[in-house]
Parts: structure tokens; sequence; C-alpha cells
């Protein structure tokens, strides 16, 4: 809920507009190409279909826009991670300037020249982020007992992934290494997963996770500077 405040602060209006213009361009050209693309894919599969199962295209249409915009919206919102990440850490920066009077001393030349390095953080965040979203996958796959704690386990995963993604871009403009954030969440994982669990659970409504990811910066900056500024050791 700071998060949605936040982002109508004014003068934080425009920083908050640079990752939305990116997501609506993206998503727009994105979805545009899908949908595109599920016409002919849905003839394709009729075609196979014998004409007296026709009434089927009446189910079908419904079931394929709505998994395509969830899946989708999931697979979009990581890569526009990669894609905004330099932005979303000009948005940390400028809240915590906001709440704090302070912040990084960077130019905008210094900005652009960490964009390796901001990128580099995507990387390490997605190697982490891998082996176990697969560990769940096939836990999705054993029947019974995997089958009904994977929606659970997954969702929890979700929050926690949630945390690190927003939770990293204040901690990664003070230099804080990836562990030494990682360790200061699981410190307060109560904290982190609240705040996971809100950001993991609007990400999945279409449409609505077009704002998440400012909203979710804004609010994860603000929860940095209450819990975690000047308690850990860049080191």
């Amino acid at each position: 809920m700071k998060g949605f405040d936040l982002i109508r602060t004014k003068g934080l209006r425009r920083f908050v507009l640079l990752p939305l213009s990116v997501n609506f361009i993206l998503f727009g050209a994105a979805f545009y190409w899908l949908f595109t693309q599920l016409g002919v894919w849905m003839d394709e599969l009729m075609a196979t279909i014998p004409s007296w199962l026709d009434w089927l295209n009446w189910f079908l249409w419904p079931l394929a826009v709505v998994s395509v915009l969830v899946v989708f919206s999931f697979i979009f919102s990581s890569v526009m991670n990669w894609i905004a990440a330099p932005f979303n850490g000009l948005l940390a920066d400028q809240v915590e300037r906001r709440l704090t009077g302070k912040g990084n001393d960077d130019s905008v030349m210094d900005t652009v020249k960490d964009v390796p390095r901001v990128l580099g953080r995507e990387w390490i965040k997605l190697k982490y982020y891998l082996p176990r979203a697969l560990l769940l996958l096939i836990l999705f796959m054993i029947p019974g007992i995997g089958q009904t704690l994977a929606p659970l386990l997954w969702f929890l995963f979700s929050a926690w992934m949630m945390a690190i993604q927003y939770l990293d871009y204040p901690f990664d403009n003070h230099k804080i290494p990836f562990g030494t954030m990682r360790d200061a969440l699981g410190g307060r994982k109560g904290e982190s997963m609240a705040f996971g669990a809100s950001a993991a659970a609007f990400a999945m409504i279409p449409f609505v996770n077009l704002i998440v990811m400012p909203v979710a910066i804004c609010g994860a900056t603000a929860l940095w500077v209450d819990k975690h500024l000047g308690k850990i050791d860049p080191s």
C-alpha cells in the first residue's frame, strides 16, 4: 500500500512512467502478436476436430485466452525485469532520496555505465531461481502428495522470489552483494514473505500486473528504508 501511495508522489511520476512506458509498449506488442497467432493456432486445432465437435470452439476459445493471459503474464513479467532493470534501479534510488533526503551520488552517465553490472545482477537472480523452479515443476508431476503440495509451495516460492526481485533494487543501489541481501531478507522472512505474497498475488492478475512493477519497487524501497538501511555491512 505504501508503494501505491509513492507512485503518485510529485517528482516520482516521471521515474514511474519510464518502466511503465517500456512495459506497456512491449507488453502491447507481444500480446498483439500472440493473439494474432492464437487465431491461427485455434483454426489449425479445429481443423483436426470432427465437424460434429465444432461446438467445442465456444469452450476452447475462452479457455485458450485465459490460459494465455495467465501463463504469458508470468513469462513476460520475468522478461520485463531484465529489460527494465536499469530503470527500476533508478526508480528505487529516487524513492529512497524522497524517503530519506539522501541517496547515491551517481550521475546519469554513471547509471548508464552501470547497466552491464545491473544486468549481471539479474543473471545472478535467474541462476538462483531456475534450479528451484525446476524442482517444483518436477514435484507437480508426482501424483498424490506432489500435486497436493506443489501449488502451495509454488506460491510460497513465488512470494520469496518477488521479495528478492524487488528488494534487490535498493540493495543493489548500495552495492550490497546478492548473498548478503538474501541473508538479510531471510533474517526478516515474515516481512519479506508478506511483501512478496502481495506482489505475487497482483502479478497473477492480467493487465493489473502492468503496474505491479513500479508499485512493488516503491514498496520494496520503503521496506528497505524502514528495516534494512544502515543495518547491513556491504562487505
